[in-house]
């Protein structure tokens, strides 16, 4: 039987194997976030192998935080004959309970949504959405993008609710959470279901998305905006495609999306431009340009977000600037603090998705003085219509007389 070497025998339990409270006296001092990002990009117990995540966004597989415990990978001494396979995308099948959410957030346009998906292969880095894979048990790193849950009810489930007698119509968001034309969609076809399901039922629907796969079901959304019931948000984060790929390795191009826009345009389907998020001194420069890019390809309003950064997001994006900014990762969060009170993140409903301060001022002051300038949001809002709402009918599988 092979021994390990004796330098592997000899060397101390790593810091997995140390409780919490114990680990910080047995550590030494505690390294600022910024500092301690820089020790993961280095520490080949924390980071993945590059060959092994390409394509991906996190750098890392982290432990969500209702974990018990928090694992750790070491070198044991032993040598490895087969190197660890790539990450490959895994389809889930959720058979759902309910499908549509309701939120009580005063924040949003919207109190209901549906995410045929949790999960995102699209793999953005800055994905708000990464925290909720804790809910799941699996991280918010690696595991978010390629562990992807599908509701393969989700249109029979949509279907049942608007037929409940207490039912009460209003705007559905798809693409709250995670992106619901990310590639699966391409073959699973769940986004499409719940699209004819609400257009047989007359009932409005907006579409945030940063996929041009969204074009494909102009046949169901051209006629759904003809009588108000279908408009769509298109999230653009940069002109750039080498920062495209670096930021959201599986999302279409920014020509692409811009593509996109014309086609939903000429559809005579309503369509506004998302620029989220800004990037302190990663994107934010290109925040004028990208609004003009947009309405040229005939996008009518416009929003902004700044990076939100709620729960584990906070030390994957320090990782993910530390890999590829890391000149910029000090100054990014400097300035992200600034605008939270201090901290990383400011959940407060009105300011999560601006902040507070000078900068977030002089953000929106120039966001506000482009749009006026390319004449976006001039038209106020774009109101969905619910009156025309039929509950679907019930399918009993028998075949009509008439």
């Amino acid at each position: 039987m092979k021994t390990p070497p004796p330098a592997a025998a000899s060397r101390p339990p790593g810091l997995a194997s140390i409780p919490p409270r114990e680990r910080s006296a047995q550590a030494g001092p505690v390294p600022s976030r910024e500092n301690a990002a820089r020790l993961r990009a280095e520490d080949p117990a924390y980071r993945v192998e590059v060959e092994r995540r390409r394509g991906r966004g996190a750098s890392a597989n982290p432990g969500g935080r209702y974990e018990g415990v928090q694992r750790e990978s070491f070198d044991d001494g032993w040598d490895l004959d087969d190197a660890l396979p790539p990450f490959e995308t895994e389809i889930i099948v959720e058979r759902a309970r309910t499908i549509i959410t309701k939120n009580d957030s005063p924040d949003i346009g919207f109190d209901r949504s549906i995410n045929p998906y949790r999960g995102c292969e699209h793999g953005c880095s800055y994905c708000f959405a990464r925290p909720t894979h804790a809910f799941q048990g699996l991280s918010p790193g690696l595991d978010f993008e390629t562990k992807i849950f599908a509701k393969t009810n989700a249109a029979e489930l949509l279907a049942k609710e608007l037929r409940a007698a207490a039912y009460e119509p209003k705007p559905i968001a798809l693409g709250a959470n995670t992106d619901p034309y990310q590639p699966v969609e391409r073959r699973l076809r769940l986004t499409r279901g719940i699209l004819e399901v609400l257009q047989r039922a007359n009932h409005p629907v907006g579409i945030v998305t940063k996929s041009a796969l969204v074009t494909r079901d102009i046949d169901i959304l051209a006629p759904m905006a003809a009588h108000r019931l279908a408009k769509v948000a298109i999230s653009v984060t940069t002109l750039d495609p080498k920062l495209s790929r670096r930021m959201e390795p599986r999302a279409p191009t920014p020509t692409r999306r811009l593509d996109a826009i014309r086609q939903l345009t000429e559809a005579g389907i309503p369509v506004t431009v998302l620029v989220a998020p800004i990037v302190p001194a990663v994107n934010e420069h290109e925040l004028e340009a990208i609004l003009q890019a947009c309405r040229d390809a005939g996008a009518t309003a416009a929003g902004y977000v700044l990076l939100r950064l709620p729960h584990e997001l906070k030390d994957l994006m320090r990782d993910w600037l530390n890999e590829h900014y890391p000149g910029k990762l000090k100054h990014v969060f400097s300035v992200l603090q600034e605008t939270r009170g201090g901290k990383d993140y400011d959940a407060a409903w009105g300011l999560r998705q601006t902040g507070v301060g000078p900068y977030a001022w002089m953000l929106g002051r120039r966001f506000e003085k482009a749009a006026e300038r390319l004449g976006l949001n001039r038209r106020g809002r774009w109101t969905l219509r619910t009156d025309l709402f039929t509950p679907p009918a019930k399918e009993t599988g028998q075949l009509s007389l008439f």
